[in-house]
């Protein structure tokens, strides 16, 4: 993989990811729903999931480097 993408993806995913996660602790901290409408157990697992994801492909960019 070239650098410069490389750099770019891994970037984003890892600022994503680390922007849901921060968005889901806030959430459930002030006790408020984190998707409308769905099990709030189901809601934050699933975007737990996402985010720790989003992370791991961030990583594996800027480790492709």
């Amino acid at each position: 993989m070239e650098s410069g993408p490389a750099i770019f993806a891994g970037m984003v995913f890892c600022l994503f990811g680390s922007g849901l996660l921060a968005w889901i602790a806030t959430s459930v901290r002030r006790h408020r729903p984190v998707a409308q409408g769905v099990s709030p157990v189901a809601s934050v697992t699933v975007a737990s999931l996402v985010s720790l994801t989003s992370l791991v492909v961030g990583v594996w960019c800027l480790t492709r480097l």
